[in-house]
């Protein structure tokens, strides 16, 4: 029996931000000046990376993780980030079947100049001789890009772990893939609400606020 692969989702409308794929050396590597460090003229550059992997077989036949991070920067020369997901489901059968989830939520604050920013979102779902099996990977990357440092306040701060508590429970649910998609979407756009009201009350400049949502949702629903 063959393996199987599903075509990557589309990505929710919003103005686009240039994207190139990092090295894959750098999964799992973050390095940046933090915001609070950040002061005068940007001289330092940020690279970030995110990774979420899970691997569901006849030995372990569940495997569900997610990651939920905030990273904000002051004004940086520039800034590199990766959002990754990636499930696999291998080896199960209809009667004995596998169910493997990986979800990775990055949220990314940004100032200065947005077009030196580069950003990459992937993920990626597979099942290889897992007939019956549920496989589901979605990377969320929301970028919030400002004319100056913009740091989330306490009350924003709380929603989002609010949202990350949900995450953390529906990830580890028995809900069918399908509907698992739907909640997940859900909780992505109270993200992107959040975020959005937060940059509402940021300090205003020559550059338009925005905050740009890439989604890559891939994955098979329950047979």
């Amino acid at each position: 029996m063959s393996s199987h692969r599903k075509p990557r989702s589309s990505p929710f409308n919003g103005r686009a931000v240039r994207t190139v794929l990092l090295a894959a050396g750098a999964a799992g590597v973050a390095t940046a000046v933090p915001a609070h460090a950040a002061t005068g003229p940007a001289r330092s550059a940020a690279v970030v990376s995110d990774s979420v992997f899970t691997n569901a077989n006849r030995l372990h036949h569940t495997q569900a993780r997610d990651s939920f991070t905030i990273r904000q920067f002051g004004k940086v020369s520039a800034t590199s980030v990766r959002n990754q997901a990636r499930a696999v489901s291998m080896g199960c059968s209809v009667d004995d079947h596998c169910r493997s989830v990986a979800l990775s939520f990055q949220i990314v604050t940004v100032a200065g100049d947005a077009h030196h920013l580069k950003a990459v979102n992937v993920s990626d779902a597979a099942n290889k001789y897992c007939d019956g099996c549920q496989t589901l990977a979605g990377a969320y990357q929301f970028v919030v890009s400002t004319p100056h440092r913009l740091t989330l306040d306490a009350g924003a701060r709380r929603q989002l772990a609010d949202v990350h508590r949900r995450l953390d429970a529906l990830t580890r649910s028995t809900l069918p893939a399908t509907e698992l998609q739907q909640r997940v979407d859900a909780l992505a756009a109270e993200v992107n609400g959040v975020l959005k009201e937060a940059v509402a009350k940021a300090p205003k400049g020559t550059e338009r606020p925005d905050v740009t949502l890439h989604r890559r949702l891939d994955g098979w629903p329950g047979h």
